[in-house]
């Protein structure tokens, strides 16, 4: 099979079409349904964390009355829509297009910003399976997310809206579960062990829920194309007549989160969380009296075959906890720890504890097992920030890698949350990265971002695609060393970096939430900048995301054009695959195969003075996640006796204060255990 020379600036395109994710707004919510009951299983079922087992599970008929419940209400409003339903792990259990639904839509933010995946068309499929896939990943047994609560904690002021407050708990998480990730699984047809990739990253858009059964979540859907922007709610201050949330509300019928589990039950630095912005009431149709999918016909619409996702059928989910799910129990590296790791589906391990691959220095796999048992230990006296009932511990995940990037441990607590297997190894491998003496020279191997526009021409069958900006990601280096004032900085080795001082950098302000400040070195200015175009964790990216993209469509039977020149032809039976899917680095960098991501919870791991890895954790609560990776690496410092610990204090970042304030290395939560009047307990560590 040939391959066209243009197949590389294919990947410019891509993200063009793959965003992160959004919302879009239709104006102010207008009740006018007849008042439904209320959804069966809806009331507080008392999991705190051990009531899944091998039966929770989405059936085949589940998966189908879903569907149903969501084409009813898009038939109701009069927008025909697409729909995709998940398991727990991310298999994809179906994809359904309305008839007459719109095949993109737009990624907006907005505010006008232009670049990045801003005023991008996006499949509404793409779109579809990124808002289930963070509706399901961000939710467990103590809490319900759904795509809107996603949004409300990612952006660059907590509450959206509040001009003066900081930025969310989860700045940045947009760019992770990406499908050049090597941590995500992949599984073009049927299901298999997880968790699995997204096509455009996690979503802030409204319309991603999550789907439980006798209070363990099992699944989620989404709806995309109802409205016609792929956005998000920049306003936590008010409701949204989001006609996507509309249509997968009432898919979610008789598999509704628990009341007492929902986001709007649940506090995170003392502001109430976003669930849905609508209520059964609210529907224009009863979901209760749906028709069933058994009587949708060809003209309502049909199952979708989505290339690297999906074939148009209707599958079951899978079980969390069970070995083909690819997260199960463990007791031989972690016994009474009651952990989890990640499986291949067959029984093995993925990350069982090993040694380091860097060196004389390096860790080795007694001292990796005990970091990850010290911080698991640490997970399981703190107290949970965002989790039902009051008094549960934190669910977190737990990674340690070297400073090649290489995975040298994985391991979470029972119901942690699922997205945090890909988002806690970004963090690791960031903090080890931007703490080493190779950062500024692998950052240039990172090819420069083309950023395209696509025009869908589907009556010619094929997508023209046209350069409209570059941004290479070396740009950001001298910008960095000029901000801290430190001419080799990421060359000599000289600071350590944390996850939460990465953040610090990439803020559109700073200091954080300051209006009217310069942004950070590793940020956009605020008038260029939005969750779909943010500095250098989106350039560093940008091009896979959209080789992806540009796969896709061209599975889908289009012919592609770059610039006004001929770059791929459709697929024919003798060449059924002109444009290959992309492979298991998202960067071009061997030590950042998955990206970066900015927000608290990694640390990187020092022997002595010498930098020997990273440690991450990540899940409830950013505070708690520094507790469990500083305190654990810390706690095992002190049981292994061998140098390994916490970077040196001389060389911590918040020994830096640039345009005059103080860069932060970590922040524990001040009270933290259960049953304990400990406070600070990360001071002076």
């Amino acid at each position: 099979m040939g391959r066209s020379p243009f197949h590389g600036l294919l990947a410019g395109f891509c993200l063009a079409l793959a965003a992160c994710s959004g919302g879009s707004n239709s104006g102010s919510t207008v009740g006018t349904a007849p008042p439904t009951n209320p959804p069966p299983g809806s009331t507080d079922s008392g999991c705190s964390g051990s009531c899944g087992n091998a039966q929770s599970f989405l059936s085949e008929d589940d998966v189908r009355k879903v569907i149903a419940q969501g084409v009813a209400e898009a038939r109701a409003q009069g927008r025909p829509a697409t729909f995709v339903v998940v398991d727990r792990v991310g298999n994809v259990l179906a994809a359904y297009a309305m008839a007459g639904a719109p095949p993109t839509v737009k990624v907006s933010s907005g505010r006008g910003v232009v670049g990045g995946l801003e005023g991008l068309d996006v499949p509404a499929e793409f779109a579809a399976i990124a808002k289930a896939l963070t509706a399901v990943y961000f939710s467990s047994e103590g809490n319900a997310f759904t795509s809107r609560t996603a949004g409300q904690i990612a952006q660059e002021h907590f509450n959206p809206g509040d001009r003066t407050a900081p930025s969310g708990p989860l700045f940045g998480v947009q760019f992770s579960q990406l499908p050049c990730s090597d941590i995500s699984a992949r599984f073009t047809s049927g299901t298999g062990a997880g968790p699995h990739r997204s096509p455009i990253g996690l979503s802030p858009d409204p319309g991603g829920i999550p789907l439980y059964k006798a209070g363990v979540p099992v699944g989620a859907v989404a709806a995309a194309g109802v409205d016609d922007t792929y956005g998000l709610d920049d306003n936590a201050g008010d409701r949204d007549r989001n006609l996507d949330e509309y249509a997968a509300l009432a898919a979610t019928y008789g598999f509704a989160a628990p009341q007492d589990r929902r986001a709007d039950r649940i506090t995170a630095g003392g502001l109430t969380l976003r669930f849905t912005d609508v209520e059964f009431s609210e529907l224009a149709r009863d979901p209760a009296t749906a028709p069933a999918f058994a009587s949708l016909t060809p003209a309502d619409g049909a199952l979708l075959r989505v290339p690297g996702y999906a074939d148009p059928v209707v599958l079951r989910g899978l079980a969390l906890g069970t070995v083909e799910s690819g997260i199960r129990p463990d007791t031989t590296d972690y016994p009474g720890l009651d952990a989890f790791v990640l499986d291949d589906g067959s029984g093995t391990n993925r990350y069982p504890p090993r040694a380091g691959t860097d060196g004389a220095a390096a860790l080795n796999a007694a001292e990796v097992r005990t970091i990850v048992q010290e911080a698991l230990k640490v997970a399981a006296r703190t107290r949970a920030q965002v989790r039902k009932p009051l008094g549960s511990r934190a669910g977190e995940t737990v990674v340690v890698v070297d400073t090649n990037g290489a995975v040298l441990a994985l391991a979470r607590s029972r119901d942690a949350l699922v997205d945090a297997v890909d988002v806690t190894t970004q963090k690791a491998r960031t903090a080890a990265f931007f703490s080493g003496t190779y950062t500024a020279g692998d950052i240039a191997l990172s090819p420069t971002a083309r950023y395209l526009r696509a025009a869908l021409n589907l009556g010619a069958g094929r997508v023209d695609l046209f350069t409209v900006a570059q941004s290479a990601p070396a740009a950001y280096v001298p910008l960095l060393r000029g901000f801290l004032g430190l001419p080799q900085a990421w060359s000599d080795g000289q600071v350590a970096y944390s996850l939460r001082t990465i953040g610090n950098l990439s803020r559109p302000f700073y200091p954080d939430g300051v209006p009217g400040t310069p942004p950070g070195p590793l940020s956009l200015a605020f008038a260029r900048w939005s969750p779909f175009q943010d500095g250098l964790e989106l350039d560093l990216v940008y091009n896979q995301i959209a080789a992806h993209v540009a796969f896709y469509l061209n599975q889908k039977g289009l012919a592609l054009t770059l610039d006004g020149v001929p770059a791929a032809p459709a697929p024919t039976p003798a060449d059924p695959i002109p444009v290959p899917d992309v492979g298991r680095n998202c960067t071009g960098i061997p030590r950042l195969p998955n990206g970066i991501t900015l927000f608290g919870g990694g640390f990187p791991i020092y022997r002595g003075n010498v930098l020997v890895g990273g440690v991450a954790a990540s899940g409830d609560g950013t505070d708690q996640s520094d507790l469990v990776a500083f305190l654990g690496l810390h706690n095992a410092g002190v049981a292994l006796n061998t140098g390994v610990g916490n970077a040196p204090v001389n060389l911590r970042a918040d020994k830096l204060v640039p345009s005059g304030a103080r860069l932060s290395y970590v922040q524990c939560p001040q009270s933290p255990f259960l049953n304990s009047t400990e406070q600070f307990v990360c001071e002076g560590k």
